[in-house]
């Protein structure tokens, strides 16, 4: 899980986490939460998500954050956009659209980078990380998130003894224990993932997903 790891998979191609549509939970919840259009939103280890290109569509201004220059640099392709580029503390950052992207280390930024985020979304992040990392990455870049941030927190559940993530298996009583001191957490929606469907985690027997609201108290 160091970040040659990820590198590798890129550079690879072994990214199966990444979908060719926005997540259909992404677009039946998001409204919910009532974020406003001009505000900026937050995408941790964003990839090149199609999800990016989908909140900015609703008028949101995005930040996200990835580790690998190849997964920034074919998003931005594959959308025929040609950001500007900015180093700063953080790393580079690259901003086309409306899209903003800070290639870095997500564990880098603090409430100084995340300070102008109302809301975030989170649908690949927490599920790729070990426990250990799951502890510090809440403990950390979550804490780094304003008062009154709202978003949208999405998890795969499945017996994790079927098989080594990632994607690994949280369940909801995780999410409560990491989440609950400083965010009020609100399950939205469970359902099942068919084996035949893209979604489904190969080696699982069974396997949920699952969506939560989040609000930064």
């Amino acid at each position: 899980m160091q970040p040659d790891f990820w590198h590798q998979r890129w550079a690879n191609q072994q990214i199966g986490f990444h979908q060719s549509t926005p997540t259909p939970l992404l677009q039946k919840h998001w409204a919910g939460l009532g974020v406003a259009a001009d505000c900026t939103v937050f995408v941790p280890l964003c990839g090149k998500s199609l999800d990016l290109a989908w909140l900015a569509a609703q008028g949101h201004r995005v930040l996200g954050v990835e580790l690998s220059q190849l997964a920034i640099e074919q998003f931005f392709a594959d959308h025929a956009l040609m950001p500007e580029l900015r180093q700063s503390r953080y790393g580079t950052h690259y901003l086309a659209g409306g899209i903003e992207i800070i290639h870095g280390d997500a564990f880098g930024l603090d409430r100084d980078a995340l300070s102008s985020c109302a809301a975030v979304f989170d649908r690949a992040a927490l599920i790729a990380l070990p426990p250990d990392l799951r502890q510090r990455y809440v403990a950390e870049l979550y804490a780094a998130l304003p008062s009154n941030c709202q978003g949208l927190l999405i998890t795969l559940e499945y017996p994790q003894q079927d098989r080594d993530g990632p994607p690994f298996s949280v369940h909801e009583d995780e999410v409560r224990a990491r989440y609950s001191e400083h965010w009020d957490v609100a399950l939205c929606e469970r359902r099942n993932i068919p084996a035949a469907h893209p979604g489904f985690v190969n080696g699982a027997s069974r396997v949920d997903t699952a969506v939560y609201a989040l609000h930064r108290r």
